[in-house]
């Protein structure tokens, strides 16, 4: 596992797959009239400007910029706390470390090869431009597109969560029209009080899909469109309000209509998730603006989590749920990589990145919590085929003399991404464990797609574990390999695509392709309807039933994650870009690292 070696392997192809490859690259044929070269004369494509004519700051601004608001008189940034911080942590300034390498080293593929990779690119981008086009026509400005009735929902406050969490994916697809008339409406979206839709803010599903869309979009155009740089600062500005608690601690749910009329909101009970998944956007902020409030946000929850890390019911990891109040993480009793917490941890390894090796504290955060989890969350199932795969699940601690700790071998969709984390986190700071943990958690992945009767995951299952990672363990034919479904949807979810674009773009092996590509034609024609993709309501039936939900994620994580993976490899590099918890790519800021080519010019034939 892990050797980098370079591997071959021949997959069938059955007809059902030929034949959808074939009806995706007529479809992508005939919607590339309108979208296929989209560069306008005098500007350099999207792809190229990626890496080139970069004006992104290398070291904060100073003094800090100061971004004048697109619309409207009211300014969060003018809103006067009420629990003032009187001096912000700063980002660190010494010298950044020169960190390992994470990507493989690919080899340069053949003609043939290169022309069947980018077919299956261009059907993925195929499929993507089909849910664009029918969210333009019948669900702009909205939230999300229903892919069947072609109505229109507004889940997330009704600032266009489906417009602003894909200009990012219209840049990496070099869609530079669409991404103009995107960013423009984008642009003259209101996160004024009176503009917003529904009871609560979900801060935390507001940053990864709102602020973090506008920085990924600032940082791959090249910083140089300060619109999408001041809607970035309104919306942290906003999400900045529900941190003006008498703790610093974030309220998760946030009543934004309360606070228009100044009445009191204290932190409750919230996930851990809620607590310590926005640290990725606030830090690249600071780092652009040179405003250091929204870092010095993100290091006062942390420093409770270092605080406490040894403490817990579990100790080295966090439960799923903490008390904000107090704040208090030492007695929550499940403990996941899944629901409620998945996004705090993986936020650890990632920070680490992307403040140049300057976070000891997040990298004993990462390394603690990962051993721990390896230890007691991550198991080895029993299988008819004695596959070599890990899965990870729950771990349940005694509290006060009640219970007794166990682990609780449910998988979850939700739990993919963990593959990801460990190996990026494994190659960060040389640990093979961890990358090879991360290896089998991706293979387990694409284990449980293959042996689910329509080829996709189910949301949570359950599985017999092994007494042990290592070796081989007995399996009973008179029982079923899932012992247990306790949901059967499939909510278009990314993290098990997730999972095998870092374990390809890590381990360099090329199986990782035919595997991504079998999951994407049995998502893509178990979901497609006539105008986008569905919601789908039970994956252990050959043909499950659609539901009419598409979350904005589908376009901004499933299918970016899906056409990264049949890009070139350096493509968006792992070296150089840090993804957050929606599949935004954040620039890393310096390059510290030496510059070693991630193509090796040899050209080789593999069977793809």
């Amino acid at each position: 596992m892990g050797d980098r070696r370079y591997r071959r392997r021949q997959t069938s192809w059955y007809p059902s797959v030929i034949i959808s490859a074939g009806i995706l690259f007529i479809v992508f044929a005939v919607v590339r009239i309108h979208f296929a070269s989209e560069s306008i004369s005098g500007r350099p494509s999207i792809r190229s400007g990626l890496f080139s004519g970069n004006r992104c700051p290398t070291t904060p601004p100073s003094p800090p910029l100061r971004l004048v608001h697109t619309n409207g008189t009211f300014s969060w940034g003018d809103v006067a706390p009420k629990h003032p911080v009187s001096n912000y942590t700063k980002l660190p300034t010494e010298k950044p470390l020169e960190l390992s390498t994470i990507q493989h080293r690919f080899r340069r593929l053949s003609a043939k090869a290169r022309a069947k990779r980018n077919l299956r690119r261009d059907a993925v981008k195929a499929t993507f431009v089909k849910c664009w086009r029918s969210y333009k026509k019948y669900a702009w400005g909205h939230d999300e597109l229903s892919p069947i009735s072609g109505e229109y929902k507004d889940t997330y406050g009704g600032w266009g969560a489906t417009l602003v969490d894909n200009l990012d994916t219209l840049l990496i697809m070099d869609l530079h029209e669409e991404f103009e008339y995107a960013v423009e409406a984008a642009a003259n979206v209101s996160f004024a009080p009176e503009a917003f839709v529904g009871l609560e803010v979900n801060i935390f599903e507001t940053i990864i899909r709102y602020l973090g869309g506008l920085l990924s979009a600032y940082d791959l155009a090249g910083c140089g469109d300060q619109r999408l740089l001041a809607k970035a600062v309104e919306v942290a500005d906003m999400a900045y309000a529900a941190f003006d608690t008498e703790n610093r601690m974030p309220l998760g749910r946030w009543r934004i209509h309360d606070f228009a009329q100044d009445l009191h909101q204290a932190s409750r009970f919230g996930s851990l998730a809620e607590m310590a998944s926005f640290s990725l956007e606030f830090s690249r902020l600071s780092m652009l603006t040179g405003d250091m409030k929204y870092f010095d946000a993100a290091e006062r929850v942390t420093k409770v989590l270092a605080e406490q890390q040894n403490s817990t019911l579990l100790p080295g990891m966090f439960p799923e749920n903490a008390d904000l109040q107090t704040p208090d993480l030492t007695t929550g009793t499940v403990f996941t990589l899944g629901a409620n917490a998945d996004s705090a941890f993986e936020y650890f390894a990632k920070m680490y990145q992307l403040l140049g090796g300057r976070g000891p504290m997040y990298r004993k955060l990462y390394e603690y919590s990962m051993d721990v989890a390896i230890d007691k969350l991550i198991f080895k199932p029993r299988t008819h085929d004695g596959a070599d795969i890990l899965i990870a699940g729950d771990w349940h601690a005694p509290y006060n003399g009640f219970g007794l700790a166990h682990l609780e071998p449910r998988g979850q969709h939700l739990t993919s991404f963990a593959a990801g984390m460990l190996m990026l986190g494994g190659r960060l700071f040389d640990n093979q464990t961890h990358v090879d943990v991360g290896r089998k958690l991706a293979d387990g992945c694409a284990w449980v797609y293959q042996h689910m009767p329509s080829g996709i995951m189910a949301e949570t299952w359950s599985m017999t574990p092994c007494p042990s990672k290592n070796g081989t363990c007995t399996y009973d034919p008179l029982k079923a390999v899932f012992t247990s479904f306790r949901d059967t949807r499939y909510l278009l979810r990314p993290e098990a695509i997730e999972a095998i674009f870092y374990a390809y773009r890590i381990t360099g092996d090329e199986r990782y392709q035919d595997i991504a590509w079998t999951m994407f034609n049995n998502i893509n024609n178990k979901t497609s309807t006539e105008l986008a993709n569905a919601e789908l309501q039970d994956v252990t039936k050959e043909q499950p039933d659609q539901v009419d939900n598409m979350q904005s994620f589908w376009m901004a994580e499933t299918l970016k994650y899906f056409y990264l993976m049949f890009s070139e490899p350096d493509f968006i590099s792992l070296d150089e870009w840090v993804f957050n918890t929606e599949a935004h790519p954040l620039r890393v800021p310096q390059s510290w690292r030496k510059k070693v080519s991630q193509i090796v010019e040899i050209d080789v034939d593999l069977d793809l």
